[in-house]
């Protein structure tokens, strides 16, 4: 179910589980800003998802509240993921839902990192 970010950070997320170390996770990259891992549900045949180490409900919450060096860290790391999957080339899709409308499913800031196939239209139906 989407989430309304305009809400608390809520401990009990699965990303802040897997944060804790309470869930496993098939990790891909971590560094001082962000943990990467393979999602559950691929929805192509890499899919990967940069979460930040801190508290941040949504991209919002993120831009607005995280220092500069945070932000900084977390966005090389995105970038960090991408090359270590060779991913510049061919391409890649990066994916950051934000709230109910964009259907933001878990309360914790998250990048999706699509790969390994042709994306065609930007959203689909």
């Amino acid at each position: 179910m989407p989430i309304d970010p305009s809400l608390p950070y809520d401990d009990a997320n699965i990303f802040a589980k897997i944060l804790r170390g309470e869930l496993p996770c098939n990790k891909v990259y971590e560094d001082d800003h962000a943990l990467a891992f393979h999602d559950i549900r691929p929805q192509a045949p890499v899919h990967v998802l940069v979460i930040p180490k801190a508290a941040y409900v949504s991209w919002d919450d993120f831009t607005a509240q995280a220092d500069d060096a945070t932000i900084a860290g977390f966005m090389r790391a995105v970038g960090t993921v991408t090359r270590q999957l060779e991913l510049a080339e061919p391409g890649y899709r990066l994916m950051v839902n934000m709230g109910q409308a964009g259907h933001q499913e878990v309360p914790h800031l998250h990048v999706h990192i699509f790969g390994g196939r042709q994306f065609f239209q930007m959203i689909c139906d």
